[in-house]
């Protein structure tokens, strides 16, 4: 699913009243509308008390709409007018208009000098103050007013956006943004739902279709893109029936110091559960039985080091390497790292003290293969970038970075965002099990063993970050999010294969009738 900007959601509005014949009043009455049929198929008539807060730009034209049909279907509403400027947009000024005609209950206008109403833990508020539109931080009396909604514990919808928070940067004062707990986005989710600093001010949000123009959505270009199971599916490559192992290729993962030779083995367990024909694991000594005796199915070769990697020299072609998972930074693994660089020609995956070494020693970047995957945690990112002013300046920098050195960023996290030139691609799976030892250095193995199977490193990196949550996703349901540990996620893997081919159950929805009579 495409993530519009701002400026391509005002330009695809435009682009759809003028191809549909409709004037920017008509589109707004279809997006209100689908606000109010998404709250009345839930509420059913519920007498619940409704307070819609409106602005006085498009955003509140938007709950004029919703406000007018809660009305005539006999629900419980009140209406206010958040009075914040003098300058109201048309739309907005053609709703207050039809809802004055509606109505003798007409919306209670809001200032600075207003009591706030009486609002009880269960009634609704529904914010349509601020839109996408809003290009300053929110200060005063409306700033108060956010508080008083979080104070209320009343449940908080937001139109389109949560007031106060804008599309492409962080706030300045969280108490200046309104704390939803579900966002209605129109026609496309923002990126500000997926951002560690942001994403906290809407707990659940869904996209409604008010209909703009499909071709439009179609052939647009966008910076980013959410990856969910229809997105994934097209890549996924089905096996032939007269293949054998050396068809899924060969994965060398470098790797592992003494006592961390664990996360050499969660690596190479990865490659296999993804499905590549062989993994070897390059180690220290002392990595040698552990891995024969934990994980039988990978081969092993060693350093002639016991505890640590002083070397790179193996006699094997692998299609492509893991290199970093347990390997320390200490000054001769650091040395070996160089030396393999210098003559590696082989696609390479990089993570953990991989990153760490190339933070250390920058210069090493320039040797790296075009499109090697890097998968930083924030804090390693953090030592690679730099540090950032806020999350939109922390992919500013990753995008810089991507282009810099021709490499493909895995930033990991509750969203992970793959990062490739000035694209982002946001991932839909995942939750908080994974924040445990290990996970990573699966996903590792994952991305690598897809590379291997002749995916392009950047779809290996976007399927294996999908696969990675969805795996955590299937099982954790079963174990809880504290009890999840990294081997769940190889124990998960088949099952999220086999879940990109399963049909959703289709619920039976019953769209509301506009007319309140039926």
């Amino acid at each position: 699913m495409k993530i519009f900007s701002k400026e391509q959601i005002y330009e695809g509005d435009a682009l759809t009243a003028k191809k549909q014949g409709i004037t920017s009043t008509d589109l707004m009455e279809r997006a209100g509308t689908q606000i109010f049929n998404w709250l009345h198929m839930r509420m059913q008539g519920a007498q619940v008390p409704i307070h819609v807060f409106c602005g006085i730009g498009n955003n509140g034209g938007d709950g004029l709409v919703v406000a007018r049909h809660l009305t005539t279907h006999g629900y419980n509403v009140k209406t206010y007018i958040v009075n914040h400027s003098t300058t109201r947009s048309k739309d907005f000024l053609n709703n207050y208009e039809r809802i004055k005609n509606t109505t003798k209950d007409w919306p209670i206008l809001l200032n600075d000098a207003s009591e706030l109403p009486a609002i009880n833990e269960k009634d609704i508020i529904v914010d349509a103050i601020f839109g996408i539109g809003l290009n300053r931080p929110v200060e005063g009396w409306i700033k108060q007013l956010f508080n008083y909604f979080r104070a209320t514990k009343a449940f908080v919808l937001s139109i389109d956006i949560p007031s106060g928070l804008a599309t492409d940067a962080a706030p300045i004062d969280e108490e200046s943004v309104v704390n939803a707990g579900y966002t209605l986005s129109f026609q496309t989710p923002k990126l500000v739902f997926f951002l560690p600093e942001t994403a906290k001010y809407t707990v659940q949000w869904e996209v409604l279709d008010i209909g703009i123009d499909p071709e439009y959505l179609y052939t647009t270009p966008t910076e980013a893109e959410l990856i969910g199971k229809n997105e994934v599916l097209p890549l996924y490559k089905p096996r032939e029936k007269y293949s054998h192992k050396g068809s899924f290729g060969h994965v060398l993962v470098i790797g592992g110091s003494y006592g961390k030779i664990g996360s050499v083995t969660l690596a190479s367990q990865g490659v296999l559960a993804i499905g590549a024909g062989k993994v070897t694991a390059y180690t220290p000594k002392c990595g040698y039985i552990p891995l024969q005796v934990g994980f039988p199915e990978a081969m092993v070769l060693t350093d002639t080091d016991e505890e640590k990697i002083t070397s790179i020299a193996f006699d094997i072609q692998p299609n492509v390497i893991a290199f970093g998972v347990g390997v320390g930074t200490d000054a001769q693994t650091i040395d070996a790292f160089e030396a393999f660089l210098k003559v590696n020609k082989t696609p390479l995956v990089i993570d953990a003290d991989g990153i760490n070494i190339l933070s250390k020693k920058k210069a090493l970047l320039k040797l790296l293969p075009e499109n090697t995957v890097l998968t930083p945690h924030p804090k390693e990112l953090g030592r690679l970038l730099g540090q950032w002013e806020d999350e939109f300046n922390k992919l500013k920098k990753a995008k810089a970075f991507s282009k810099k050195y021709k490499c493909i960023i895995v930033i990991k996290g509750a969203n992970t965002i793959t990062v490739f030139q000035d694209k982002l691609y946001v991932n839909a799976t995942g939750n908080p099990g994974l924040a445990t030892a290990g996970t990573g250095d699966v996903l590792t193995g994952i991305i690598s063993g897809l590379i291997a199977q002749s995916y392009d490193p950047l779809v290996a990196a976007i399927f294996g970050v999908y696969l990675h949550g969805k795996a955590a996703d299937l099982l954790v349901e079963d174990l809880g999010y504290q009890s999840f540990i990294a081997s769940h996620v190889i124990e998960g893997i088949p099952l999220a294969y086999l879940d990109l081919f399963k049909q959703p159950e289709q619920p039976e929805i019953e769209n509301a009738d506009s007319d309140p009579k039926k």
